[in-house]
């Protein structure tokens, strides 16, 4: 695997602090604990505007890049769809891999 963005996040699953699925993630952006949510490319459109919908009220930033079997790889899963970082350093990090790989 080369994308390292992909591969952070397995270091992030290692860590705890990475959420997995809607109801953690839903429940973590409300309350103040997500730095980073990330979304599969194949959620549903609900499911896109009700968290980009949270991210901009909870001014969380986000990434949408992925396939949901993309993403479950690095973590030991066949595919999710939605994934949250409760950490901002490792935030921070992914967000900065991210930004390199897409040259922002």
């Amino acid at each position: 695997m080369q994308d390292k963005f992909l591969q952070f996040l397995g270091i992030t699953k290692k860590s705890g602090s990475l959420l997995e699925g809607y109801n953690k993630c839903e429940e973590a952006i409300k309350s103040g604990k997500l730095f980073l949510l990330i979304l599969s490319d194949n959620c549903s459109e609900n499911t896109k505007e009700k968290f980009i919908k949270y991210c901009n009220k909870y001014n969380v930033p986000f990434v949408q890049a992925y396939s949901k079997e993309d993403l479950g790889t690095p973590i030991g899963r066949t595919e999710i769809n939605i994934l949250g970082i409760a950490d901002k350093n490792m935030s921070i990090r992914l967000v900065s891999l991210w930004n390199e790989k897409n040259k922002i």
